[in-house]
């Protein structure tokens, strides 16, 4: 059995790529660090934005494993313009999947994206692997195997989040581990 926890970044002071963490947000990630204690980690995946990447440092640093970032797990950009109503278009996306505003990415387009690098560590030899990347695409992902998880349930993510993945017999389960 393979298991890849997924992590939403903690507490970030802003949205951009450079965006750290708060100092709430360094105070989850040491907590986060002491969740995995009794869990052998073995590979680390990680957006290439800073939230993400200072989320998980404590844990890699504990674990001694190299964080590997990977650009297919940055958050999904739903459009390069300002789009006043944003959560109401994203709730859109969850509806329609192939819905794209201008400069964006679509929800089907940015799900593939982070469901590739999943189905990749599970074809894996690790065990245990962390994957760190930001709650709209998390969400796309779970939604993925699960069509229930939607709207609703991005709006209910926390900072931070872990969901545990499990593959058994080409099946893919998840549950939410830790907020």
């Amino acid at each position: 059995m393979k298991n890849v926890y997924v992590i939403r970044h903690c507490e970030a002071e802003g949205q951009p790529p450079v965006s750290p963490l708060t100092n709430r947000g360094l105070k989850q990630a040491i907590e986060l660090a002491t969740f995995f204690e009794n869990i052998k980690v073995e590979r680390i995946i990680s957006s290439p934005y800073k939230r993400a990447i200072q989320t998980i440092q404590p844990l890699a640093k504990q674990v001694n494993v190299e964080i590997e970032v990977n650009r297919q797990l940055k958050e999904r950009v739903l459009s390069t313009n300002y789009l006043f109503d944003w959560p109401g278009k994203l709730r859109n996306t969850f509806e329609d999947f192939e819905l794209k505003f201008d400069g964006g990415e679509s929800s089907q387009e940015a799900a593939e994206r982070i469901t590739e690098v999943v189905e990749d560590v599970f074809k894996g030899a690790f065990e245990n692997t962390i994957i760190v990347s930001h709650g709209n695409l998390i969400s796309l992902l779970l939604n993925s195997y699960n069509k229930d998880f939607g709207f609703n349930d991005w709006s209910n993510l926390s900072n931070p989040d872990v969901y545990l993945l499990k593959s058994e017999n080409k099946k893919v389960t998840f549950e939410r581990v830790w907020r």
